[in-house]
C-alpha cells in the first residue's frame, strides 16, 4: 500500500527559486517519484497559487499566514506563531498519516496533544536562532535588527519542541551534530536540488558569476565584498544576478567598470549563467545550514571559488578553491579564468555529489523512517 505523507510547507514550494523551498520542492517531487502520496499544505504571503505542484502532489491546500504586527508581541517567535491554522489541524486530524513539518517555521502544531501518537518528522533547514543572530548582525537598519535579535532568542526557546518528533531531518553534518547534542533520533538528510547528475559545460567562460537574494543582508554584504574588494580593478568581468539590490550595491556597481549588476531575471536565466559562467564566486559571512546556490554551482557549473564559511560543515569542501582572504580569492579566479573544468576534479564532484546528494536515495531515507 502506498505510504501517504503530510508535509506542512512555510511557504508555497514552486517555483523552486530560493535556499528554502527548493528543498520542499524537489523533497516533495522525489518523494513522489518513491511512490508516496503527498498531502501538501503550503501557508502563503506574497507567492501566488502554483498549478505545477498538483503534478506530483495527491492534494495541495493553502492557508493565509497571520502576518499583523500584534504578532510580534507573542512569546512564541514571529516566523513560528504567524503560520497557526486550525483549518490545517482539522484536516490533519482527518486521517492517521505521518506528518513531515517543514523548518522550525512550521511547527506551532507539533506539540498539539491532538497529534499525540501519530509519527511526526522535522526537516531542520538551519539552526534558527544562529541563523536570526547571524542575520541581527549583518543588519544595518535598526529595528529590522532588534527584531532578529529578539526573534532568535525567541527562537532557541521554542526549539524545546522537536523533543516532540520522532526524527529530526538535519540538513548538513554541522547542524546534525548540533541537533543530535539536544534531541534523539537525528539524522542527517542532505538538501534536496534541481540536479540530478554533474554536468559541467566544457571549453572556457569569460566571466565571473555571483548570485542570490539580495535583499536579504548576508547577500548584499557578500556582494558588496565581491565589487569592492576581490574584482576592483582586477581584468575580469563580474556579473551579479538577484533581486531587491540595496542603493548601496547599486552605487558601488555603477562606480565598476567590470560589474554588471542583473536584477530580476528569471531562474531559468541563472541557472544559464551559473552554467556559462567560468568561475561562480560563492563568498558568504554566515555559515548556517547549505547553500543551495552552492550545490547548483557544483553540480552545473565550472569552477567555484568561495571561502570558508560556505563550505563549513557540509564536507564539500575539496570540491571548490576556498580562500578566505580578498588577495588569494582575486589569484585564484585569474588562475581559474585560464584553466578548462574537466579530468579528475570533475570525476571526483561526480562521486561525491550523485552519491551523497541523490534525491532518490534520500527520499528513500525519508520513506525508511516514516515506517
Amino acid at each position: 500500500m502506498a505510504e501517504h505523507l503530510h508535509i506542512i510547507s512555510f511557504d508555497i514550494p514552486s517555483p523552486p527559486n530560493y535556499g528554502g523551498v527548493i528543498d520542499v520542492y524537489f523533497k516533495a517531487k522525489a518523494l513522489a517519484e518513491v511512490g508516496v502520496k503527498v498531502h501538501l499544505h503550503c501557508f502563503e504571503y506574497g507567492r501566488p497559487h502554483a498549478k505545477e505542484l498538483d503534478k506530483f502532489c495527491a492534494s495541495v491546500h493553502y492557508y493565509p499566514r497571520r502576518t499583523g504586527k500584534h504578532q510580534l508581541f507573542n512569546g512564541l517567535p514571529y516566523m513560528v506563531v504567524s503560520r497557526r491554522s486550525e483549518a490545517l489541524m482539522i484536516r490533519l486530524l482527518k486521517d492517521e498519516h505521518p506528518i513531515l513539518f517543514e523548518g522550525l517555521h512550521s511547527c506551532y502544531h507539533l506539540g498539539d496533544p491532538r497529534l499525540h501518537g501519530r509519527k511526526r518528522l522535522v526537516r531542520a533547514h538551519n539552526v534558527e536562532h544562529d541563523y536570526y543572530m547571524a542575520l541581527a548582525k549583518a543588519e544595518g537598519n535598526a529595528f529590522r535588527r532588534t527584531y532578529f535579535i529578539n526573534e532568535a532568542r525567541k527562537l532557541q526557546k521554542f526549539e524545546a519542541v522537536l523533543a516532540e518528533a520522532d526524527a529530526v531531518l538535519a540538513i548538513s553534518p554541522k547542524d546534525e551534530a548540533y541537533f543530535a547534542g539536544h534531541f534523539d533520533h537525528v539524522t542527517h538528510i542532505p538538501a534536496f536540488h534541481a540536479c540530478n547528475m554533474v554536468d559541467v559545460p566544457t571549453g572556457l567562460g569569460d566571466f565571473a558569476f555571483y548570485h542570490g537574494a539580495l535583499g536579504v543582508a548576508e547577500n548584499d554584504q557578500a556582494a558588496l565584498y565581491l565589487v569592492r574588494k576581490v574584482f576592483k580593478d582586477l581584468k575580469v568581468k563580474l556579473i551579479i544576478a538577484g533581486s531587491n539590490a540595496s542603493s548601496e550595491l547599486n552605487r558601488e556597481v555603477a562606480k565598476a567598470v567590470n560589474v554588471e549588476l542583473r536584477e530580476d531575471i528569471s531562474t531559468e536565466e541563472i541557472h544559464d549563467l551559473v552554467r556559462t559562467a567560468q568561475v561562480n564566486v560563492l563568498p558568504t559571512f554566515q555559515a548556517t545550514g547549505i547553500k543551495l546556490k552552492l550545490l547548483l554551482c557544483l553540480f552545473t557549473g565550472r569552477h567555484v571559488v568561495c571561502n570558508s564559511p560556505m563550505v563549513e560543515g557540509t564536507g564539500l569542501a575539496q570540491l571548490c578553491h576556498v580562500h578566505d582572504n580578498p588577495e588569494t580569492m582575486r589569484t585564484s579566479i585569474l588562475a581559474c579564468m585560464a584553466r578548462p573544468a574537466d579530468g579528475q576534479a570533475i570525476e571526483q564532484r561526480a562521486k561525491v555529489l550523485e552519491e551523497r546528494f541523490s534525491n532518490k536515495r534520500n527520499a528513500e531515507r525519508i520513506l525508511q523512517l516514516l515506517s
